[in-house]
Parts: C-alpha cells; sequence; structure tokens
C-alpha cells in the first residue's frame, strides 16, 4: 500500500496547482528486428517484375505471398509518398479495413480497430485494453497513449488481419500492427531532411549510420515535427485547435561478434506535445443554448469562443535488448527484452459547444487526465527450418502498472444573456481535485506455439499449419477517488480493490495449397480475445470479462503476368461475443454520473471480403488497389442502470460497410535525376462513433500526393539531393468522421483535418 500511495502522491504532485499532469508512459517508435530487408512494392526486381515483400507475420521472414493470411504491407517509400509521419496519419484509409481515429477529441490517444473489431470505448482507462496490438520490432505497445508519436526511420508497417491470438497474443482479436524500423548497416549512411508546410508547419530529420568498429555499428535517429493548429483559438496568447510539436531521438547498437550471433541494444526518448481537436455543434437539442454558441454545421476555421488551451505533453522512454543465436541444425534462438515509461497529461477545452447556457453559469468543461505507465516485457523463442518442418515456439511475460487521475473543472462564465463571456480567475469545480484516481497493475504470461507441415504428397504443394497459445492474465488494483470523493465499500469509506483474472486458450488451424507457380488457396480458423478489466469511471471498479472473436478465413493469393502483377483475395466469417460495452447514468439526487462496463449476451457476428491488386503495366509505372467489404452485427448488451437490465443495441464504431484505396507510382528519368510521382486516393462509406448512438458520420475521399525531384547529384562524390513537394487531402475534403446526436444537446461531431502541403528538401549521402 505504501507503494501505491507515493505512486498516487508522485501524480498528485505533478499535476500543480491547477490540477494539471498525469503520467502515461508510451512507446517511442525505435526498436529494432532482425528481420530481412523487404523491397518496396511499386519497385522492380531484377527481372523488370514486382519486387519480392518479406513479412514476419509468422515470426519469421516469409514472403508475402508465400504466407496464408491477410496481411497489408506499408512500405517505408509508400510511407514517404503518403506523408505518413505517425500512426494517427493512417486515419485517412490508407490501407481498408484499418481504421484509426482520436480518442472523441484527445489527439493524445489513438483508437485503433481492424475488420471493425477491436475498438476501446474510453481511452484513458488504466484497466482496459484496446483489442488491436501495435508492435515496434516484436515489442507489443500497453497503451493508446503515446501511439501518435513521431516515427522514426521505418522499413515497413504491416497490418496483420485478425485475430492473431496464436502467435501474438492478448488483445489482438482485431489483428495486430507490426512496425519494423531500420536497423544499424555497419556502413556510412547520412540521410538529412528538411521542409517546411502550411500552418507554420516545419520538419527535420537526420538518420545516420557509422562503418562497423570491429564487430559493433552504431545508427542515430532524431526528428522534429512541429504544426501551428488548424482551427483558430479566439482567446489570445492560447494555443489553437489541433497543433502538433513532436521530438524524439533514437539510438542503436548491433554487436555481431560471428555470423552464428548477434545482440542489438536500442534506447529511445520521446517528447509530445499537442491540443485537442474542435468539437462543432451542428444542431440544437432541447436545452438552452447561449446566443454566442453558434451552430456550426461547415467545418471551422475558428471557435465560438475563446478558451484557456495548453498542451497535452506525452514523454515516452524506451530500452530493449534483442539477442540472436543460430544454433545449427535448422534452430534459432531468440531473446527480446524491454522495457518503457510513459506520461501523459491532457488537457481538453475543445468541447465548449456543449454547455447548457445559465444566467452568469460557468461553462467550457476543462477535461483534465493525467496518465503514468511502465511495463516491462520479455519474449523467448525458439525456430526451426527443418526439411519438412518450420515451427516457432515460445514464452512471453509482460508486467505493467498504470495510474491515473482526472479532473473537469470549468474555465468561462457566461454574462447574465448568453451574448458574453468572462475567463474564470481559476478553474471552478463542484469537487475537489481530482475528481477521478485509481491503479491497475497487468501480469500475463503466455506459452505458445506454432508448425507448419509439408509432407511427401503433392508435389509438395500442400503445407498444414496448426498452432495454439495460453494465457493467463491477472489484474489487480484500487479505485481511490470518484465523482471528487472517496468511494465506499458497505457504507464504510475506503479504497475499492479490483481483481480479475482469466485464462484462454487460442488455437489456429491453416491449410494452404499452391495450385501453380505464384497462386496458393489457403483456409484458416483462428480465434482471438481482449483480455478482461475494470472500468474506473464506476462506483464499484467492477470487474468485466475478456471478449473474443473466432474466424474462418479463405483466400487466395496469385501473381501473374511474369510477376508484373499481383492479386490477393480473402473472405472471412465468424463470431464476436462478449463485446465490453460501456453504460452511463447520473447518480440519484447528484449532477455527478457513473459508468459500467458489461458483456454483451449471444454472439455477434463479422464477415466481410479484402481484395488487394498491384500491377506494373509498363517499366516504373505501378498501379495499385485494395477494396475491403466488411459486414458487423453485434448482440444486444443489458444495461446495468436499468431494473431487470434490458437488453439494449449496440453499433459497431469505426466500421464503414465499404472502404477502397488506390494509388498511381511512376518514375522517369530526367537527364542524371529521376522524377517520381505517386499519387493516392482513400474512400469509406458512413459509419459510427458511439456503440450506444445510431447517427452515422460522413462517408469520406481523401487524395494525397507527392512529387519528387531525386538522386540530383552535388559534387563528384556519392552526395545526392531530393526536393519534393507533397499534399494531404489535396482537395481540401471535408467530412465528419464522429457524429453523435443528443435529444437534449443537439448534434455535434469533430471534422477531419484542412488540407496540409509542404516542400522538403533531403541529402542523401
Amino acid at each position: 500500500m505504501k507503494r501505491n500511495v507515493k505512486h498516487r502522491l508522485r501524480l498528485a504532485a505533478l499535476s500543480g496547482a491547477a490540477a494539471s499532469a498525469l503520467l502515461l508512459a508510451a512507446p517511442a517508435f525505435a526498436q529494432q528486428a532482425n528481420t530481412a530487408s523487404m523491397v518496396a512494392a511499386d519497385e522492380q526486381d531484377q527481372s523488370g517484375g514486382l519486387g519480392e515483400i518479406v513479412v514476419t507475420a509468422q515470426r519469421r521472414e516469409t514472403n508475402l505471398q508465400k504466407t496464408p493470411i491477410s496481411i497489408a504491407v506499408l512500405s517505408g517509400e509508400a510511407l514517404q509518398n503518403r506523408h505518413i509521419q505517425t500512426l494517427a496519419d493512417l486515419a485517412d484509409g490508407s490501407v481498408p479495413g484499418l481504421r484509426v481515429a482520436p480518442f472523441f477529441s484527445r489527439t493524445s490517444a489513438l483508437v485503433i480497430g481492424i475488420r471493425g473489431v477491436g475498438f476501446l470505448g474510453d481511452a484513458n482507462q488504466p484497466a482496459r485494453e484496446q483489442g488491436v496490438g501495435v508492435y515496434m520490432d516484436g515489442i507489443y505497445l500497453g497503451r493508446a497513449q503515446g501511439l501518435g508519436t513521431a516515427l522514426y526511420d521505418i522499413e515497413r508497417i504491416e497490418v496483420l488481419k485478425g485475430p492473431q491470438g496464436t502467435l501474438f497474443g492478448r488483445n489482438t482479436e482485431g489483428g495486430a500492427i507490426s512496425i519494423v524500423t531500420k536497423k544499424p548497416s555497419g556502413e556510412f549512411r547520412l540521410n538529412a531532411s528538411a521542409g517546411i508546410a502550411n500552418f507554420g508547419g516545419y520538419e527535420t530529420a537526420l538518420h545516420l549510420d557509422l562503418p562497423r568498429a570491429g564487430n559493433i555499428s552504431l545508427k542515430f535517429d532524431g526528428v522534429i515535427q512541429k504544426r501551428g493548429g488548424t482551427i483558430d483559438n479566439p482567446m489570445a496568447g492560447q494555443l489553437d485547435f489541433n497543433s502538433h510539436d513532436r521530438r524524439g531521438a533514437h539510438v542503436a547498437a548491433l554487436w555481431e561478434p560471428s555470423d552464428k550471433f548477434s545482440a542489438l541494444w536500442q534506447f529511445d526518448v520521446s517528447h509530445d506535445e499537442g491540443s485537442p481537436n474542435y468539437l462543432q455543434l451542428l444542431r440544437k437539442g432541447s436545452l438552452p443554448l447561449a446566443p454566442i454558441l453558434k451552430l456550426q454545421p461547415e467545418r471551422a476555421k475558428a471557435g465560438n469562443v475563446g478558451v484557456p488551451l495548453q498542451p497535452s505533453v506525452g514523454d515516452t522512454t524506451g530500452m530493449s535488448l534483442h539477442l540472436d543465436w543460430k544454433l545449427g541444425g535448422g534452430l534459432r534462438a531468440r531473446s527480446i527484452t524491454s522495457y518503457r515509461t510513459l506520461t501523459q497529461s491532457q488537457y481538453d477545452n475543445g468541447s465548449a459547444i456543449l454547455s447548457v447556457f445559465a444566467p452568469n453559469g460557468n461553462f467550457a468543461r476543462y477535461s483534465i487526465a493525467n496518465f503514468g505507465q511502465r511495463q516491462f516485457s520479455q519474449e523467448v523463442q525458439l525456430l526451426g527450418e527443418l526439411p519438412r518442418l518450420s515451427f516457432v515456439a515460445g514464452a512471453f511475460y509482460y508486467n505493467e502498472h498504470v495510474g491515473d487521475n482526472a479532473f473537469a473543472p470549468n474555465t468561462l462564465k457566461f454574462n447574465a444573456d448568453g451574448t458574453g463571456y468572462s475567463v474564470l480567475p481559476a478553474p471552478v469545480s463542484a469537487t475537489p481535485f481530482p475528481d477521478r484516481a485509481s491503479i491497475a497493475r497487468t501480469n500475463s504470461a503466455a506459452v505458445f506455439g506454432q508448425l507448419t507441415y509439408t509432407p511427401a504428397l503433392l508435389g509438395d504443394r500442400l503445407h498444414l499449419t496448426l498452432g495454439g497459445r495460453y494465457s493467463h492474465d491477472k489484474k489487480t488494483g484500487e479505485l481511490d477517488q470518484v465523482n471528487g470523493r472517496i468511494p465506499t465499500v458497505n457504507g464504510v469509506t475506503a479504497v475499492v480493490p479490483m481483481n480479475v483474472t482469466s485464462d484462454r486458450v487460442d488455437p489456429l488451424v491453416n491449410l494452404s495449397f499452391d495450385v501453380a507457380d505464384g497462386v496458393m488457396l489457403y483456409g484458416k480458423w483462428s480465434t482471438g480475445y481482449k483480455s478482461a478489466g475494470a472500468n474506473s469511471r464506476s462506483l464499484t471498479y467492477r470487474g468485466f470479462g475478456p471478449e473474443s472473436v473466432s474466424v474462418f478465413e479463405g483466400g487466395v493469393k496469385a501473381s501473374f503476368l511474369d510477376n508484373h502483377a499481383r492479386l490477393n483475395l480473402a473472405a472471412y466469417t465468424g463470431t464476436y461475443k462478449d463485446v465490453q460495452i460501456d453504460f452511463n447514468a447520473v447518480i440519484p439526487g447528484s449532477n455527478r454520473g457513473t459508468l459500467e462496463t458489461t458483456n454483451t449476451a449471444g454472439k455477434g457476428r463479422i464477415s466481410g471480403f479484402e481484395a488487394e491488386l498491384t500491377v506494373m503495366p509498363v517499366a516504373n509505372l505501378t498501379l495499385s488497389g485494395n477494396y475491403t467489404r466488411q459486414h458487423i452485427r453485434l448482440p444486444a448488451a443489458p444495461n446495468p442502470f436499468v431494473a431487470g437490465n434490458p437488453l439494449v443495441p449496440v453499433y459497431p464504431i469505426f466500421a464503414p460497410k465499404n472502404s477502397a484505396s488506390g494509388a498511381i507510382d511512376y518514375r522517369v528519368p530526367m537527364g542524371a535525376a529521376t522524377l517520381v510521382a505517386h499519387l493516392d486516393g482513400n474512400y469509406a462509406s458512413s459509419q459510427y462513433s458511439s456503440t450506444s448512438d445510431p447517427t452515422l458520420g460522413d462517408p469520406s475521399f481523401i487524395v494525397n500526393g507527392r512529387l519528387a525531384l531525386t538522386d540530383i547529384a552535388l559534387d563528384d562524390g556519392a552526395a545526392r539531393l531530393e526536393l519534393s513537394v507533397w499534399a494531404r487531402n489535396l482537395f481540401d475534403s471535408q467530412y465528419l468522421y464522429l457524429r453523435n446526436t443528443s435529444a437534449a444537446l443537439g448534434t455535434y461531431g469533430i471534422f477531419n483535418e484542412p488540407r496540409t502541403y509542404g516542400l522538403t528538401g533531403t541529402v542523401r549521402f
């Protein structure tokens, strides 16, 4: 208990007199894996066809076209062409079937879903998990906070469609995102870039590889990304809405004393400041609205009223050690050890339009949330490549400690008739700081194995894969404060404990058949789950159970036209059950709310179809297209706040029925230089943004583009210059990705970002 008290005092001290900062430790992106390099899909191989793509979806290096699961891959070149700097930029729909969104108006936490599965209702809950696992070089990143940190030198991003419960474990029911970074090369390489953009934006990046000294190779990375807000805050001297200021550094040391052993040590540190998105009122509800709060049905350029706004600050550090032994006889052993910390303060004053008018009343709720996390993970693997059998077996341990607190004071005051307002001298709240505080600890252990057998029949074209994973999860914690007071247990004031334990087995069966050279058919059945937890906004810290999916998937992967075309198809169907759903209610005799999480009754169903086509009709021209059709039906959930617990409908969030993406990439020599042109378009149909609200958002269509002149010789040496112009949301399309309706408050929502564009110069040695 003393240890917990010290942790809570540390959180409170960091909050300051105004009850400000919470700690969350999110992972900066700078881990490294021992993986083979990947040739970008739009590059040519030696025969002039599409290049091979190597992935690590099966915890070993395999060719994408020979890996019998549905995977989407973004190469480092694709990320550069789309000007993707963080995972948050994937919200444009670059990968159909993958949806990324900020948690409500907070840009400091991301919610992620694949195939419409895995979204977390409240990303600020210490004892709750997302259903899509994000991995950096095999290291699990445990929190939604910090996932928007700047990406470093990325080799590729693999989007593994779910479930991925056997090899990747808990919280991968929707799938997994595997980020693979570039490791030290042992050769001198320097890549330095600088750029400017609209909204006062600028960015710099430095990637330096040093020559191998003895048997040690070093690599250094540094990034700075800054942009002003896209919506003006009318209050002078305050941040605008939707701004960011990201900085980070990373160092990697690769020790290779022999061709049979290597050790990769890495350290990274990141600092991320940002302001919230702006919530707009689209239609008035039944409650009174102050004249000064105007309806804004189109994407606003400025807020209705100026509000105090300070940056939400996230700081992350991480250290990891990757060991790799080649044991001989086709056997290989690996160890991945990681320790990470994250602190995140969150200041959300972007929802002033939800304020109900009262003469001389206080308004503009300043939602303050502080989050602190530390995590340790250890994974060991044994891999084998035998004549007819390949396998991976291993064990995994994960330990996490998370603390949070929150406060929601008002910062502004209406005048008597609502035509004006004043700034309160200090934030005003009906409850003392903190309004909510909790601790959660997680211990998770697992053993897993997967083998692929090729029997001596049918010309070695048949491959059978079997796998399984056993997981044991245990969560403990304490609820210290809720609704501004210490909770009571049986009428006695006390800290409310939380203790949730679950055991789980996730199997996999996969059968694939090489119909012809370059053509493979496969069928797969697998399961996955999102772990149990508790809701720290409830009065009871009552636990709820895990949710899970079970999916049958069938597909074809084909390369044809002398490897100038690639077509991958997948169809899937399965069950989705025990979905974790939030319910809120007002405490009788109080204006304070409480929130409980329950598991849905019965089974839901998910099904869909995915298609990916890449064609190189002529040299240096690549055309690619992706399409996803998905259908999700969730079972009804019992309302714990109504007598008899009646079942109510549940809506799948951020799960458009149709989504598609297409791209054109062209390279043409221009004297001694090369002109590189890229254009992509991304479409998604309308979607829900709340599990309890049948209001749909807007369909979206976003176009991004980049034009670069590269390989410009600077001297007679190896130095080369690249100049590029880029644009995201080229045609300045606007759509509501979040739209909710309340009879009392009206309809409100958040629009996508406006057009951003810039100029970048890069020097390479």
